[in-house]
């Protein structure tokens, strides 16, 4: 599908606001709403300083993949965490940082030669759009774009060099071999297995829940948060990212293409194990509610459970789509 074809698909899916939380929660979803609108003008702005040096159709195709809709949950995350832990600036490019990084591991992750899938978020996926060989070339380059924007952030703060190099060595180390990459590996190696609960908590905590797990880390060191204070959050992360996933997994088999935003079923069709083949869909979704409790029980223990913060660990198991 051609770029210019992709215009006609229905981006207006369900399932990139943050509905799913409880109505008594309004407030708090119209405050990630005007969050979420400003991380999207961070990640514009982030483009325009960024793109202008890559050749025309690579630039094009991650711009496609940033600025289409989404949660923008990471980024959310950081700026909750880092005003929990008492930060008052403006950290919305740092958070853009760190959805650059989950935009491309998207890119990636729908390739043929990957989960081989055609629509993300509503709209055709980048390779579907733009072809393979530039779907792969813009997400590799996605991936410096976000160490040099995450940097450039950190320094904005006034963070001093060696801090500033630690949010950037968090941000490649959650996405790499030993996290984001590592996981999606062990994924693919697993098609066709019947993992135990372990091993699949294993593959996810790395495939999905590193990423989640660095936002919040750096969140609390951007705002010079105590080694304490940054390990709360980090099991937090930890745990509402599996719970994420495990979220991901339920919906998979409960929800259909449109209100997902992408293809439904694929992990059947992937013959993938999943937290409802292994415990069903109820006990699936106990253990998400379980993890939940257990990441604000993290953060209440170091004083550091924010109306914000709870409200985003349970929007997690909550969420439609």
């Amino acid at each position: 599908m051609s770029h210019s074809a992709s215009e006609s698909v229905n981006t207006a899916t369900a399932g990139e606001d943050l509905h799913g939380l409880p109505e008594s929660n309004a407030p708090v979803i119209a405050r990630f709403l005007s969050e979420r609108a400003a991380v999207q003008a961070a990640l514009d702005a982030l483009c325009s300083r960024w793109l202008s040096d890559l050749a025309p159709q690579t630039a094009d195709a991650i711009r496609y993949a940033l600025l289409g809709e989404g949660k923008r949950l990471r980024a959310i995350l950081l700026m909750e965490a880092y005003r929990a832990c008492g930060g008052t600036d403006d950290v919305h490019d740092l958070a853009a940082a760190v959805e650059v990084v989950h935009a491309y591991s998207l890119v990636h992750d729908d390739l043929p030669c990957m989960d081989d899938d055609d629509v993300r978020r509503g709209r055709p996926t980048v390779h579907r759009a733009f072809g393979v060989t530039i779907a792969t070339a813009a997400g590799l380059a996605m991936v410096p774009l976000a160490a040099r924007s995450a940097w450039h952030a950190a320094k904005t703060l006034g963070l001093p060099d060696e801090e500033a190099g630690a949010i950037v060595r968090d941000l490649m180390s959650a996405s790499g071999g030993g996290g984001m990459i590592g996981g999606q590996l062990l994924d693919l190696e697993a098609e066709g297995l019947n993992l135990t609960l372990e091993a699949l908590e294993r593959v996810h905590r790395l495939k999905t829940g590193a990423l989640i797990m660095a936002a919040v880390s750096i969140g609390a060191r951007a705002a010079r948060s105590t080694s304490a204070r940054r390990e709360a959050l980090a099991r937090y992360g930890d745990a509402i990212g599996l719970a994420f996933q495990i979220a991901d997994d339920v919906l998979d088999v409960t929800a259909t293409t449109v209100e997902l935003g992408k293809t439904a079923g694929r992990d059947l069709a992937l013959q993938k194990s999943t937290y409802p083949a292994l415990l069903g869909v109820e006990g699936a979704t106990a253990r998400a509610v379980a993890l939940v409790h257990d990441a604000c029980a993290a953060l209440e223990r170091e004083g550091v459970l924010t109306p914000a913060l709870k409200a985003l660990a349970s929007f997690t198991v909550e969420r439609r789509s």
